[in-house]
């Protein structure tokens, strides 16, 4: 009982189960109505919010409306704190399976407000 219950907790990826793999963000633009890209991928159109999963790379999202210029915006992350419960309990499985789905940091901030310069 004692090895199945270590087993378990040195398999266990807290922050991936805990907190996810994705957070939800919001995005506005001036003027309104930029269509927002993460990964080439088109999440939405301000304001609005999306769900952008997490990586341990560099993340940008890319603001695109007509007769403007592109405005592309890194995502800053912070240490996601759950991940020290693996840590501490000597989860190496668990914060292997955290870094690989990203989580072992997550969005901070939440809110990403651009202002948008008319191309010329």
């Amino acid at each position: 009982m004692v090895i199945l219950l270590g087993i378990t907790l040195s398999t266990t990826s807290c922050a991936t189960i805990i907190t996810g793999t994705k957070d939800k963000i919001s995005f506005s633009s001036t003027p309104e109505g930029a269509k927002v890209f993460h990964k080439g991928v088109e999440k939405c159109t301000t304001p609005c919010t999306a769900e952008i999963s997490r990586s341990l790379s560099k993340q940008t999202v890319i603001f695109q409306k007509e007769g403007f210029n592109d405005k592309e915006v890194k995502l800053t992350k912070n240490f996601n704190a759950v991940t020290l419960v693996n840590i501490l309990l000597g989860g190496a499985i668990g914060v292997g399976i955290d870094a690989a789905t990203g989580s072992l940091t997550k969005y901070s901030p939440k809110t990403y407000i651009v202002e948008l310069e008319e191309a010329k």
